[in-house]
């Protein structure tokens, strides 16, 4: 500690026992009591790096990678973490979930209260600052605009991930393929296909899926619904994208071309299978004379027609 600050901290230690204010490393520290159980302690760290808060200016230069969100300090962005990693903490009464600190614990239970309500839905939040964020679901009120595109935004959050489309920059990378995100929502997702993680799953069969879209698209199956119809032809389907595919009937667009020789498919699947001539790839075997074929149609007909009597 600079001596310079000495008379300071020892002047405020005396008027303000739980109240003192000193530098170190270039770091400000702030100790103060809260009127709350236990002390709270507030550290600032001096960096370019800060995003845009509405409610204060403090750089907040520690990034959490799971869900976009950044501290002020170290041991705020440590404390955070323990609620993605689910560890032991403190209880809430009222709902079981539980916190890695009193400090999320005493936020959480603003919720449970009426402290921060919303006067138009009667829900209740954390803090006033999340509470006038969700106010503006009501009002449309959008007050930050990119400033390349002029799109507006609910939060600055929502702003600062719109602007990596802009710049191109993806902050988030995969550590297994080195595949880049823009999100870290899109990281999470993409790291099922390395660690095979199927967290949804179908209550009718259980069949599980690696995202809540693909469990959604499945129980159509079930349902038979089919919400996604066909303006020309009015033949429905299951899918967006397989109504996405099946307009490319009518419209003869092809987008997939062969790089060996020029004839394009509406579909990449299609192309696939057509790549077979080229390469001489025979993936369906048949199990009885050990014969093989480039697509299973073809399969299907071998197997009627030479190993059975059927003559359809």
């Amino acid at each position: 500690m600079s001596l310079l600050l000495l008379p300071v901290f020892e002047i405020l230690s005396h008027l303000y026992p739980f109240c003192a204010q000193f530098l170190c490393n270039n770091i400000v520290y702030c100790v103060y009591y809260a009127g709350e159980t236990s002390l709270d302690v507030n550290m600032e760290a001096d960096s370019n790096d800060i995003t845009e808060h509405p409610h204060d200016d403090k750089p907040r230069p520690y990034l959490r990678t799971v869900c976009d969100e950044r501290f002020t300090t170290e041991t705020d962005l440590s404390t955070h973490e323990k609620l993605h990693t689910g560890e032991d903490g403190f209880p809430c009464a009222c709902c079981e979930k539980r916190f890695p600190s009193h400090f999320y614990l005493r936020k959480h239970l603003n919720v449970h209260s009426s402290k921060y309500e919303c006067t138009e839905c009667g829900k209740c939040f954390q803090n006033n600052q999340k509470l006038t964020v969700h106010r503006r679901s009501h009002s449309g009120e959008k007050p930050f605009e990119c400033t390349v595109c002029s799109k507006r935004f609910t939060t600055s959050t929502q702003l600062a991930q719109h602007k990596r489309i802009h710049s191109e920059e993806k902050p988030f990378k995969c550590y297994v393929c080195e595949k880049a995100f823009r999100l870290a929502g899109n990281l999470n997702k993409h790291m099922r296909v390395h660690t095979g993680d199927k967290p949804y799953e179908c209550t009718e069969c259980g069949k599980c899926f690696q995202w809540n879209q693909a469990l959604t698209d499945h129980r159509r199956i079930h349902s038979g619904e089919k919400p996604f119809q066909c303006t020309v032809c009015k033949k429905r389907f299951t899918k967006s994208s397989n109504l996405l595919r099946h307009g490319r009937v009518h419209s003869g667009e092809k987008l997939y071309k062969c790089r060996e020789c020029d004839q394009a498919f509406s579909e990449s699947g299609s192309l696939n299978i057509h790549m077979r001539v080229h390469t001489g790839d025979r993936p369906y075997k048949c199990s009885l004379c050990s014969k093989s074929f480039s697509r299973i149609s073809i399969l299907q007909k071998h197997k009627r027609c030479v190993h059975s009597d059927k003559r359809p």
